[in-house]
């Protein structure tokens, strides 16, 4: 992509929003995302890789992980969820276009090209999944807002079971982050920046797990100082699987419908690469009768 026309994309994105807007938040960030996009295909092109230390590459990288803008928004609602769906899906897009670059196609992922990805682009990857933490989080919240939101009727099968896969792509992504950043062995100061996401955001998934992925996240945070180097990180997780484990507990007798969400709008400031999709959102929201998945607004 010219670097002209990367300044002006990052010229018209940088014009001023309305306060808290987050349809126009995450317009700004699918601008970005599709630039970002060009960006990689031009140098892809040439035979080259990507360099996100560029001022304006990196720029589009912060727009598209605006975790300011994300923390500026209002307490999560359930009329946010289409635009919340689309702004996560191009960071999730972002994400995956640095992250697997040069992999070789075939059905099993270029283990290679992602290792080389992943040392070279470390910072980046850290600063994504920290945004996309956040963000996941208050997707589910307002997932959840949404589905109590709806009449008996209209929580139909295709919605519930749009919902569960939500909440267990979650769950994926959170483990997928503290295997992929906090036990990589990695730098410390990002291994304590993702642990910290999760810390911060652990009552949204301690009651946004499904009951079986639970007792998995637990099972897999079990022996935390043989497996997490860094202490701050290791206490943030301590933490985290300390309310997953509580609510565990909580909910032993079984599942409710739609998590408790008591005060947890109130911690939603990233579904998972391995578990959501547009199909996943589209039957959230989809047609109340259930037979078709409608089309996001």
């Amino acid at each position: 992509m010219p670097i002209v026309r990367i300044l002006m994309v990052l010229l018209a994105l940088a014009s001023p929003a309305l306060a808290q807007d987050g349809a126009r938040e995450a317009a700004a960030a699918r601008e970005a995302a599709q630039a970002f996009r060009v960006y990689v295909e031009g140098v892809t092109k040439k035979g080259e890789r990507p360099d996100l230390t560029r001022p304006e590459v990196a720029a589009l990288l912060g727009r598209v992980f605006d975790l300011d803008a994300l923390n500026a928004l209002p307490p999560a609602q359930a009329s946010d969820l289409p635009w919340l769906l689309d702004w996560m899906d191009a960071a999730n897009a972002t994400n995956k276009l640095f992250t697997r670059y040069g992999s070789k196609p075939g059905p099993q992922p270029d283990l290679a090209a992602i290792q080389r990805n992943m040392t070279e682009y470390e910072d980046q990857y850290a600063a994504a999944i920290n945004f996309q933490i956040r963000g996941f989080a208050r997707e589910a919240v307002s997932s959840n807002l949404f589905m109590a939101g709806l009449a008996p009727e209209q929580r139909t099968r295709v919605r519930e079971e749009g919902l569960a896969g939500l909440r267990t792509g979650a769950a994926e992504f959170i483990l997928a982050a503290i295997c992929s950043v906090v036990q990589s062995g990695g730098k410390p100061a990002n291994a304590r920046l993702v642990a910290a996401a999760i810390r911060d955001t652990r009552e949204v998934w301690a009651s946004n797990f499904l009951p079986q992925d639970r007792t998995r996240v637990i099972e897999q945070l079990a022996n935390l100082p043989a497996r997490v180097p860094d202490e701050i990180a290791r206490t943030d997780l301590a933490a985290f699987a300390a309310h997953v484990e509580a609510d565990r507990l909580q909910h032993r007798g079984g599942d409710v419908d739609v998590p408790d969400f008591g005060g947890v709008a109130d911690h939603a400031r990233a579904v998972a690469e391995h578990g959501r999709d547009h199909v996943l959102g589209d039957r959230v929201l989809g047609s109340a009768d259930g037979d078709v998945a409608a089309k996001r607004p």
